[in-house]
């Protein structure tokens, strides 16, 4: 994949910039906390906004990618990124909240438009592999970005630490303008953009809004997974070790997304989802962390497989005319299921025990796979002349040659 042409800078690029994106939820509520001398409540208010940004602002930014271009879009973001992050040691803690919602709103799309290039980069029978890789990348991001963050907070001055995760986005931006990636194949590309956008009706059809949930489910299911793996530890008296059980399961998705591009045949969305939250179920059953180690290697495995066939997926089904709004919304779904993760895996161990908090996460990423199995069922895409969506004669199973 890296020897396509053009694929090795963007990735790289693309991981700098997602580095410093995963980071900046921990960069403001460090700098709340030892910048502001905030409690860790209020605090945690601030990446909550960025997150509610974020969910919102991607079906947006996608839409503005479609209609105006990528360098416009990414212009737009970086120039609010710098303003934003270079005001952040300046602004009250009221005015930090609403800065963060409309810096979330318009993030720099690199995740979205990473996925959107592959798609234009391969040919069905690579987009599988490459979509793993992508999905690896997010992967090493999540690893790298906070713990770097941490780091720096206890290098650095809080204001020194916001300027430092906000260069990255700006940088990280600003390169992926320069590089100007092809968001289409050659075959998609048309003159009359307003034209070629077919009615939303035409492809947010029962196929995609499965695809759909099972990025929500599958985000929701992570992100409550952290929470159930220090609430375990701490019950069992060795909370110290978190951060090697959440190393270890992000390991282990590194290693399953690498392997998973590697197979000759796909599996399907649904049923990697299910796995994943049966994985996650049976990792409440860890007594410590040497068998929650072992535990977690299930659901690493799984996650960037996960990730990345429902990335392809999206990608498949989205007309070329609207890949930037249908990207925008799969990053949506995705950034709202991490949102209510936490909070409803955090309540229902606090109503039960840490079990029932693996449990909760693992269920909901179960009923995710169901809902989007039976969607899937009942998609029927009839391959119509200009939409650049073919028929899928497997639900949700990607890999197949989508340009036959």
């Amino acid at each position: 994949m890296l020897a396509l042409p053009g694929m090795a800078p963007l990735l790289g690029v693309s991981l700098l910039a997602r580095l410093a994106i995963t980071a900046a939820g921990m960069a403001l509520t460090l700098y709340a906390v030892l910048g502001l001398h905030l409690g860790y409540a209020a605090a945690g208010a601030v990446p909550a906004a960025l997150t509610a940004g974020l969910a919102l602002g991607g079906p947006l930014l996608g839409r503005l990618i479609d209609r105006r271009g990528l360098r416009t879009a990414l212009l737009v973001t970086v120039v609010l990124q710098a303003g934003f992050w270079l005001a952040v040691p300046a602004l009250r803690y009221p005015v930090l909240l609403g800065a963060a919602f409309l810096a979330g709103l318009l993030m720099v799309p690199a995740q979205a438009v990473t996925r959107q290039a592959v798609a234009a980069m391969t040919t069905g029978a690579q987009r599988r592999p490459a979509f793993a890789l992508e999905s690896v990348q997010g992967e090493v991001s999540y690893l790298v970005g906070p713990a770097a963050v941490i780091l720096a907070a206890a290098t650095l001055s809080p204001a020194a630490m916001a300027w430092g995760v906000g260069a990255a986005i700006v940088l990280g931006g600003a390169i992926i303008a320069a590089l100007d990636p092809p968001l289409r194949a050659p075959g998609e590309a048309v003159g009359d953009v307003a034209a070629d956008r077919p009615a939303r009706r035409a492809w947010l059809g029962p196929a995609m809004i499965a695809a759909l949930v099972m990025a929500f489910g599958t985000t929701m299911l992570l992100g409550g997974i952290d929470l159930a793996i220090v609430a375990t530890l701490q019950q069992a008296g060795q909370v110290s070790w978190a951060s090697v059980v959440v190393a270890v399961c992000g390991l282990a998705s590194v290693t399953g997304g690498l392997c998973y591009g590697a197979l000759a045949r796909p599996l399907p969305t649904w049923l990697l989802l299910g796995l994943l939250g049966a994985a996650t179920v049976v990792a409440g059953l860890a007594p410590g962390w040497r068998w929650l180690c072992v535990a977690v290697v299930g659901t690493g495995l799984l996650t960037a497989p996960t990730l990345a066939t429902v990335a392809d997926t999206v990608s498949r089904l989205a007309p070329a005319g609207v890949r930037g709004e249908a990207t925008g919304l799969h990053s949506s779904a995705m950034s709202a299921g991490v949102a209510l993760g936490a909070p409803i895996v955090g309540w229902a161990i606090d109503a039960g025990t840490p079990a029932t908090g693996f449990a909760t996460a693992g269920l909901a990423g179960v009923a995710a796979a169901l809902a989007g199995f039976l969607l899937s069922r009942r998609a029927r895409q009839p391959l119509g002349e200009g939409t650049g969506v073919a028929p899928d004669p497997e639900p949700c199973v990607v890999g197949a040659d989508a340009d036959g």
